[in-house]
């Protein structure tokens, strides 16, 4: 292989590591390529199939697979793979992917993969005829194709050092960070470079110096070479014997940096792995001079490298081995939502707006309480609290927040055979989830079950609002041919109360500092039960009033308590605590592990004609 990447190439990424796959993205764009660089994403974890991303001004969906097996086979056009697992997987995962003869190249950025297992992956990459780079690489670039993860940096950076179309340098270094400094010296002293690798700073590099030299020899958009060795290791010397033996016949334009070194006591470690010279022979100073002996370009420090690098390309296009052409036009890749808003540079309107909760800083807020604040049992807060913040952005005082959780225990349930209980049970006998389970017990509330608490609040509001008598607000319901919310009940009567009812109102009386819409319910009562002693103030009915109640109380005004019952707030409190019942319903059909049911057959009337036959009526 010549280039090590075409505008052809496509890589699997393993890792979803968003912003490096979005820079490579952003690279093609520029780069005019027809299609992304990124086919397919391997992630293990994900519970996503897709990805979206942009490729320019517009959207696109990347897909996302559990193994490599998968995306390689699904994708046969990919021939590299970028590998940013970290040091843990990645010699794992390395492996894996040269098992498959469509990926060509490889790009491992891992640190601190154990040695033993770094040449067991270097030597099988050999034995593949595998382009392996790294580990511990920011990858390579072929300007004008494709570029891996982060090496280049920005696209701002990109464009200024003019990395996204060929120039006439290969570029080889160890250091990423020195990559990106000599690509914009290469660019400004030149006209770019036409491929560059960073081998990585590892002893064990998958490839080396000269395996990418070689390569760049065959490339006729490659003119001169430009190499930044380092103190440590031997490679600088496979470069020098090749040159010798006119293998590589380009410029050379080379310096090995660590001189320092000799200044400082013996056995001084530098930043890589393989920055530590053993031997003289491994020093910069002698690598330098066994370069400059060769033939190459050295100059004497680095101060000096960007005139050479000069004096190096302006040769060559004396000679008209290179063409100096200007810097084309790139295409606009629009600035990402976030970051610009993140900068205050655009503003959005919003599509939602939240006035009880805000997730935004280091902890979530109640109506402006920390959770943590209120969450366990010495900040004094309970349940009722929560729910008043919540639902109504005040903190109630606690006579009134000891009601709703009263409320709460007395409506959570009333045995299995109501509506809603008997839905949850069917359900989880068919195998259904919990929340499946009770969400068809949270359906059947309505008007005829649980759903009477916001209309007696209503009517029996409007009632004592219009200042009707108990006879003329029950005939006034009757005229209007509805029964009233609130009122009656299959089995209780005067002479069987509903003792949560009497607790209600014996709590309300004694903490409430007035009951007027209760007393008024009670008037009517007195005269529903004149005509059947069932046709008592049922559990909604003393929720419905004594809600209202409380608000009037609590100072709120007709108009705020009228919105408030429109909304369903106060069908909230039978929601909120049927729910628990439905979910003990829910889990002890679990714990029974009872068959599907089915209803009994007898317990239907079964009233079915032949079916009529229609036929064809002519006009």
């Amino acid at each position: 292989m010549s280039a090590l990447f075409t505008p052809d190439s496509k890589a699997i990424f393993w890792n979803n590591n968003v912003k490096a796959i979005q820079r490579m993205l952003d690279y093609g764009y520029i780069c005019r390529r027809e299609s992304p660089s990124v086919v397919a994403i391997v992630h293990p974890s994900s519970q996503s199939s897709v990805q979206k991303f942009f490729y320019g001004p517009h959207e696109v969906l990347i897909p996302i697979y559990k193994t490599i097996s998968d995306a390689a086979e699904a994708h046969p056009e990919a021939d590299c793979f970028l590998n940013f697992a970290s040091f843990r997987t990645a010699w794992e995962t390395t492996m894996k992917a040269m098992e498959f003869n469509n990926i060509k190249t490889l790009m491992v950025t891992a640190e601190g993969i154990p040695e033993r297992l770094t040449r067991i992956m270097v030597a099988t990459a050999r034995k593949k005829g595998k382009m392996l780079v790294g580990p511990s690489t920011v990858g390579a670039i072929t300007p004008g194709a494709l570029k891996t993860g982060n090496i280049g940096g920005t696209i701002e950076n990109i464009a200024k050092t003019k990395l996204h179309r060929p120039g006439s340098a290969g570029l080889v270094t160890k250091s990423g960070g020195l990559f990106n400094e000599l690509a914009n010296i290469i660019s400004i002293n030149g006209d770019g470079i036409a491929e560059g690798v960073a081998v990585g700073g590892d002893r064990y590099p998958g490839s080396i110096f000269i395996d990418h030299l070689l390569r760049m020899e065959k490339n006729p958009t490659v003119k001169y070479f430009v190499l930044l060795g380092e103190v440590g290791g031997t490679d600088e010397y496979d470069v020098v014997e090749a040159y010798k033996e006119g293998k590589l016949t380009k410029p050379i334009v080379a310096l090995c940096t660590g001189t320092v070194a000799k200044h400082l006591s013996s056995g001084v470690q530098f930043g890589h792995a393989g920055a530590k010279a053993n031997s003289d022979l491994e020093t910069a100073d002698a690598k330098n001079k066994a370069m400059k002996d060769a033939g190459f370009n050295v100059p004497d420090n680095f101060n000096e490298f960007p005139v050479m690098i000069k004096d190096t390309y302006e040769d060559l296009v004396a000679k008209n081995q290179v063409s100096a052409e200007e810097i084309s036009d790139l295409p606009e890749i629009p600035e990402d939502y976030s970051a610009a808003k993140k900068e205050g540079r655009v503003r959005k309107q919003t599509n939602f707006i939240c006035t009880i909760s805000d997730d935004r800083g280091d902890e979530a807020v109640y109506a402006g309480v920390p959770i943590s604040s209120l969450a366990t049992p010495e900040t004094g807060y309970g349940i009722g609290d929560v729910i008043t913040l919540l639902w109504f952005k005040k903190r109630y005082p606690k006579w009134a927040t000891d009601f709703i959780e009263t409320v709460l225990k007395t409506v959570a349930d009333h045995g299995p055979a109501v509506s809603g209980a008997h839905n949850t049970r069917v359900t989880s006998r068919a195998g259904k989830d919990l929340v499946s389970s009770v969400v068809t017990g949270l359906l059947a509330i309505g008007p005829r079950f649980g759903g009477a608490i916001d209309g007696a609040a209503k009517y029996f509001k409007y009632g004592a609002d219009q200042q009707l008598s108990a006879r003329g607000f029950v005939n006034y319901m009757k005229e209007k041919g509805e029964p009233i919310p609130g009122i009656g009940h299959r089995i209780k009567s005067l002479k069987n109360p509903d003792l949560r009812v009497k607790a209600l109102i014996e709590y309300a009386k004694a903490n409430f500092p007035s009951t007027d819409l209760l007393d008024y319910a009670r008037e009517i009562e007195q005269v529903t039960t004149s005509k059947k002693d069932t046709l008592i103030l049922n559990v909604d009915g003393a929720v419905g009033v004594l809600l209202v109640d409380m608000w009037n109380a609590l100072g709120y005004s007709d108009a705020e308590i009228d919105q408030m019952i429109d909304s369903g707030a106060l069908n909230a409190f039978f929601v909120l605590g049927r729910t628990i019942g439905f979910i003990g319903h829910a889990l002890d059909e679990k714990r029974l592990n009872m068959p599907l049911y089915r209803h009994e057959l007898d317990d239907i009337l079964y009233d079915v004609d032949v079916a009529e036959e229609m036929t064809v009526r002519v006009k």
